[in-house]
């Protein structure tokens, strides 16, 4: 397909922990990334939070969707209205619930109603399409990794891992002419990530994370218990695949025996080492890791990655990438696809029957 003109999107994100709206903008043409843009981020208050929280798993027209909504869409529209220059929005809007197996997912936020405020044309509701055509909706960041790889210019394999309450991981071949043709992109869910570690904090020492890995530094970490956690069923399952972040709540009772700082040591080492086992479900050895999320501030999870990958292990910084925004500047790339009819997902990312685009445009 012929190349389109490049285009100036700002992309948005607002992930279930909740803490606000991440915006970035991107010149793209939907297939490299010619330019990255200015950002900023718009924290969500108390109050807000919990009226989004509230409605949580339910469906449109469900009692607390409407309130959670006009939360969603009062601070999208605020944030946005900072920004100049856009031609287009990328709008991703909040999750509420996500439903693959039957079919269904739900992003709170109307994009005809941004479209309206801000006088621009507003590509959302991203998932539905890939769900509705079998496959598992998520993860969409993939076909932006694969544009940031050349970006950076990679010529090897190599992966980009994010670590948020559950880990997912990107397998990349930069060498291959798009995302959705075969053997470009691997993608899936690599195991528990912060939650386990931040849910251990909470419970024990009234704290919402352990800070820079401190915690699980000064302990020790039990290798046998991080050997039987890789013994389950789901480190066996051919991806694409995909986690709740719950999932594996029954094994992480065995943690607590352990005192606070060998059970973040051996939490933290779990997370790793699921990594260290979705790598031999890549098609290709990678020479470099890639770390976006949370995770990459912990220290000791770093130095775990380092110590059970075959690879360099680095901050996605390190390459000239925005850890903080990426997710925001992948809505904005995605958006320019939508735009110029290219696909967004593929079997080898979500699990879909076939290369689709999703997301509808709604303009002013």
């Amino acid at each position: 397909m012929a190349k389109q003109r490049a285009l100036w999107v700002l992309g948005t994100m607002s992930g279930t922990s909740l803490d606000g709206v991440d915006a970035a903008m991107l010149r793209t043409d939907g297939h490299d990334i010619l330019e990255f843009g200015p950002d900023a981020y718009r924290p969500y208050s108390p109050g807000e939070q919990s009226t989004i929280r509230r409605a949580f798993g339910q469906w449109p027209g469900d009692p607390q969707v409407a309130a959670a909504a006009e939360v969603v869409e009062t601070a999208h529209a605020e944030i946005l209205a900072r920004f100049s220059g856009a031609e287009m929005i990328g709008f991703h809007g909040q999750t509420l619930a996500h439903d693959p197996a039957h079919g269904r997912t739900h992003q709170a936020g109307n994009g005809a109603l941004l479209a309206q405020a801000l006088d621009l044309p507003v590509v959302w509701d991203f998932r539905s399409t890939d769900v509705q055509m079998g496959g598992q909706g998520a993860p969409l960041a993939p076909f932006f990794h694969f544009a940031c790889a050349k970006w950076i210019k990679a010529t090897e394999p190599l992966a980009i891992l994010n670590l948020g309450g559950v880990g997912n991981i990107t397998w990349i071949d930069p060498s291959q002419p798009s995302p959705e043709a075969p053997g470009a992109l691997l993608a899936f869910d690599t195991g528990p990530a912060n939650a386990p570690i931040n849910d251990l904090m909470q419970v024990r020492l009234g704290l919402t994370q352990d800070a820079g890995g401190a915690l699980a530094a000064s302990g020790r970490v039990d290798e046998k218990l991080v050997q039987a956690f890789l013994t389950q069923a789901y480190f066996h399952k051919i991806p694409p695949k995909s986690l709740d972040r719950n999932d594996f709540q029954p094994f992480f009772k065995k943690t607590h025996r352990l005192s606070n700082a060998d059970a973040a040591a051996t939490l933290t080492a779990i997370a790793a080492a699921a990594v260290a086992k979705a790598a031999e479900h890549f098609p290709q050895p990678i020479t470099r890791l890639l770390v976006a999320g949370g995770g990459r501030h912990n220290a000791a999870m770093m130095a775990q990655l380092s110590q059970r990958m075959n690879c360099i292990v680095e901050p996605i910084e390190t390459a000239g990438l925005n850890g903080d925004m990426l997710e925001a500047q992948a809505f904005a790339y995605l958006a320019a696809r939508v735009a110029f009819g290219l696909p967004t997902s593929c079997p080898s990312t979500t699990g879909v029957a076939a290369a689709v685009g999703g997301g509808q445009i709604s303009r002013p």
